[in-house]
């Protein structure tokens, strides 16, 4: 962003709900369109919708080339809202990503000009090839939705989601996120290689053009924000919320390191969304289950030497852990 004009102070006051169907109607409009573009990765785009309606963020992981970046663009389309992306390379600073205070020489006053975190959909692309204190400028922002710049506190508008793309290969050139980063994404997803059927159809899609040059809104702002409400009001009984405080800890007994009470949060509004989804107003084990391992696997750590990986304690843990 270029204007030299602080950004407006974020309204505190919260649209009214929409009806369970009508919520679940606008996440669904939403995925249906990202699959205009993406192919074969219905499951990561319910993910990635539901994240945002349970007021989260999240890390895309993967090889080069598989789409991450494009998912991402598409779910950003999808919802008429300001979007920005920050290519994160090992010369970025962490002005680049808040904003910075510019010297008028005509008023002799310093302002503020907005960096591109303030957006409702931010793209942080490959994230891990930026040093740790260019990536820790994304930290205030994704936990408490503001940026804080020489004192002066300035307000994220609503919504506001992180979409993170990381490079899993070529580790000598890229920067491992730090653990208290990692925790503040809410799911950490991969899409893997699609199949020869869905690659070829891919191929298809982009003969002659690409369908994301084509793609149109079908959701607002409001309508996301409105549909949050929704899904903070599904009811979460109390055996639902023990059976999520019995998987973490679990983690916490057999890890180095567990998961932390703000993935338990996440998990429980993951599971709320999931539930508004599916077309309820409360929330069923299933629901948590179905979210488990996007919302805790990466926040686990296991230890060299057990042989296991986060998703692997995820799934010992709910085959482990009884739904009473």
């Amino acid at each position: 962003m270029t204007e030299a004009n602080p950004p407006t102070p974020r309204t505190d006051a919260s649209p009214d709900p929409l009806s369970v169907a009508e919520a679940a109607g606008v996440a669904e409009r939403v995925v249906e369109n990202v699959e205009r573009v993406i192919v074969g990765h219905r499951d990561v785009t319910e993910h990635i919708v539901t994240a945002i309606l349970a007021r989260g963020h999240l890390l895309l992981d993967d090889v080069p080339g598989v789409g991450k970046t494009m998912l991402a663009r598409s779910l950003a389309r999808s919802i008429d809202c300001e979007f920005s992306r920050v290519q994160f390379t090992p010369d970025l600073m962490p002005s680049d990503v808040t904003g910075v205070n510019v010297f008028d020489e005509r008023t002799r006053e310093f302002e503020f000009r907005p960096g591109p975190v303030f957006g409702n959909v931010v793209l942080a692309d490959e994230i891990n090839r930026a040093p740790p204190k260019t990536q820790s400028a994304l930290l205030e922002a994704m936990e408490e939705a503001q940026v804080t710049v020489d004192g002066e506190t300035y307000e994220l508008d609503q919504p506001f989601t992180v979409i993170a793309t990381q490079n899993d290969v070529e580790a000598d050139r890229t920067y491992d996120l730090p653990i208290a980063e990692i925790d503040r994404f809410a799911k950490r997803l991969t899409l893997g290689y699609p199949s020869p059927d869905e690659e070829s159809e891919v191929l298809r899609r982009v003969t002659g053009g690409h369908p994301i040059d084509d793609l149109e809104p079908v959701a607002t702002a409001e309508d996301v924000l409105a549909a949050r409400e929704t899904v903070a009001d599904a009811t979460a009984g109390e055996a639902v919320r023990a059976y999520v405080t019995r998987l973490a800890n679990y983690t916490r007994d057999h890890a180095d390191l567990g998961v932390s009470p703000r993935g338990s949060i996440a998990l429980l509004r993951s599971a709320q969304a999931r539930a508004v989804l599916d077309g309820r107003d409360y929330v069923v084990p299933d629901d948590v289950q179905a979210e488990a391992e996007a919302v805790l696997a990466h926040r686990v750590r296991t230890g060299a030497s057990s042989g296991r990986s986060g998703r692997d304690l995820i799934a010992e843990a709910l085959e482990s852990v009884p739904v009473e």
